[in-house]
């Protein structure tokens, strides 16, 4: 699959999650839209996504739509996802983001053990870690849940996901764990979580790479959504494109006309 393949199934889904007739135009432009219920941000939120240089962005009212969309027409080209231009010209009350958007094909997925730089033997190669297969629900995600705290638990969002749990375990625990969550689109939305104390040794590569190849084995299209640089370089490890970014702002309510 062509990157201009992967970017025009990504785009169509986040078209499909804005709820109301929009499009990402081809000359990298904005379009902004109103959509109450939008999939790309919180309730009452302004959702901005931007994919392969141009940008979709829903608002929750009519004005709130047409005071983002002149505010927004201020900022150059590629800075409508970026938190600290979008605070320069809108009254912002409320971040989250921006996350990087991610996506690989099956020719271009590097599964851990297949290349050096990704990995260090694989799920069932020598010297890698083992990664085996737990329920969903399993309550020994919740435990690993709980030793990270409630943000990194809610970025990873394991609580969500509907495939199998793929995880690692050290002295019989759950140390780090990925799977993902069915999007529109057949899409697999990939969340993935290490435990502090086992970070930086390839476990986050493993789990991900086993929750990746069980997507694509079953038609799915993978997204990485990552804020930090750390998950990045894994998506990139194995051979996720990044293609945009999603932003989420809140806006005073009290907005100046």
């Amino acid at each position: 699959m062509s990157k201009d393949l992967l970017l025009l199934r990504a785009r169509g889904l986040w078209e499909n999650l804005a709820r109301v007739p929009v499009s990402f135009a081809p000359t990298g432009e904005v379009d902004v839209v109103v959509s109450p219920s939008s999939g790309l941000c919180p309730a009452g939120w302004v959702g901005v996504v931007a994919l392969g240089g141009s940008a979709i962005v829903t608002a929750p009212t009519g004005d709130a739509a047409a005071i983002v969309r002149e505010a927004l027409g201020r900022l150059p080209e590629g800075a409508v996802a970026d938190g600290a231009r979008v605070r320069e010209v809108l009254p912002v009350t409320g971040v989250l983001g921006p996350a990087a958007l991610s996506y690989v094909s099956p020719e271009g997925f590097r599964p851990v053990g297949t290349d050096g730089s990704t990995g260090r033997g694989g799920p069932t190669g020598t010297g890698g870690p083992v990664v085996e297969q737990l329920p969903c629900d399993h309550p020994e995600l919740r435990r690993l849940e709980r030793s990270v705290g409630d943000d990194e638990a809610g970025e990873a969002a394991l609580d969500e996901i509907t495939s199998p749990a793929f995880v690692v375990r050290e002295h019989g625990r759950v140390v780090a764990a990925a799977g993902y969550r069915i999007w529109p689109g057949r899409t697999a939305h990939i969340g993935v979580l290490t435990a502090s104390e086992a970070r930086g040794r390839g476990l986050a590569r493993a789990t991900g790479s086993a929750t990746v190849a069980h997507a694509l084995a079953a038609g799915l299209l993978p997204q990485w959504r990552a804020r930090l640089p750390a998950s990045r370089r894994v998506a990139d490890a194995l051979g996720f494109e990044e293609l945009g970014f999603q932003l989420s702002v809140e806006i005073a309510g009290d907005l100046p006309g």
